[in-house]
């Protein structure tokens, strides 16, 4: 990339996941064994969610500046891990009953402050069936939001400080997405319910750690690089979705593994490294990051890098976006 683009890399190629899934299910059939569950998701959100609620009540009534040194230090990690067992319930992947994987992604957003897990649930499935598309993938910034943000240090960290109001921003333009159904009704009368009970049992301190935490967990901090490490092109290639080996993997459940993701949906995050490790002739020729905090350099003080740094597509299972088409539903319950 050279210069300053004002326009995303527009793409009449289909995204690369479906072939590469194709190559490694023909190549390597054992990956078949690694598709199913991991009950062991469950657990940890619940030892997770304890750990949050257990510092929040110590926090609540300590000076502003610990509830912000801690919700830094450590609520952005925690609520960052909770955000990966969102996704795993998201895909399915803790039960195999639908009921159990809902009852997982509630308790994943207790201590998140926002009620997410409905809506991310509809729009993650999406952005795995259209990677790409602008009118189906609330993963591609908005126009508006590349133009405002421009390339300048300032304007990236204000991005990234203020992720969450910006991603609640792009549902309005998605096509095929009821914003409000029962489970985001659910979603946010519980977490309505329990950030009240919060409030007045622990104190306003609480609901602020909770917030810090997820605000930091996906903006302004080295976490907040995942969000670029996905798909974002920081490279001179076609390259558009990269993985990270770095050791944070350790305590984010292996989310980093977003090429093993992608081509293989069905596979909990236990268990992706095994994906790399089968078939290293497909994931060691492609790029990936090391360092979640060296990338937030590159990408704040970068001005090559910018919002606008993604591939996008116009079409739609060969259908342009302009032109009538038909919901895939099979294939968006399917998160492909």
């Amino acid at each position: 990339m050279s210069g300053e683009t004002t326009d995303f890399r527009h793409s009449t190629i289909a995204e690369p996941h479906r072939a590469r899934t194709k190559d490694i299910l023909k190549t390597h059939p054992e990956v078949r064994q690694l598709i199913g569950t991991d009950s062991s998701t469950f657990w940890f959100t619940l030892g997770l969610v304890t750990f949050q609620f257990v510092l929040a009540a110590l926090i609540a009534d300590k000076p502003w500046w610990a509830i912000a040194l801690l919700a830094w230090c450590v609520g952005a990690f925690a609520n960052h891990s909770l955000f990966v067992m969102i996704h795993e319930a998201t895909h399915k992947l803790v039960f195999k009953q639908r009921i159990g994987n809902i009852i997982t992604g509630l308790l994943a957003n207790l201590p998140l402050a926002f009620p997410s897990y409905a809506s991310f649930q509809k729009y993650h499935l999406k952005h795995h069936a259209f990677q790409g598309v602008y009118e189906l993938d609330a993963d591609v910034p908005s126009e508006w939001e590349a133009r405002l943000i421009g390339h300048s240090a300032f304007g990236k960290a204000t991005w990234l400080l203020l992720y969450a109001f910006f991603q609640m921003a792009r549902p309005f333009r998605l096509k095929e997405i009821q914003l409000f159904d029962g489970l985001t009704a659910v979603n946010w009368l519980v977490q309505m319910v329990v950030n009240v009970a919060v409030w007045f049992v622990f104190g306003p301190g609480a609901v602020v750690y909770f917030t810090l935490s997820l605000l930091f967990s996906i903006g302004l901090h080295p976490l907040g690089a995942r969000w670029i490490q996905r798909h974002y092109l920081t490279g001179e290639d076609e390259q558009e979705t990269f993985s990270y080996y770095g050791a944070l993997n350790k305590i984010a459940f292996n989310v980093g593994y977003h090429n093993e993701h992608h081509d293989l949906p069905s596979v909990p995050w236990s268990k992706l490294p095994e994906i790399n490790a089968i078939a290293p002739e497909l994931y060691v020729p492609l790029k990936s990051h090391q360092s979640w905090g060296r990338l937030l350099l590159q990408f704040l003080f970068d001005p090559k890098l910018s919002l606008w740094s993604r591939v996008v597509r116009r079409e739609r299972n060969n259908v342009a976006m302009t032109e009538e088409y038909t919901p895939d539903v099979e294939m968006i319950r399917a998160g492909r």
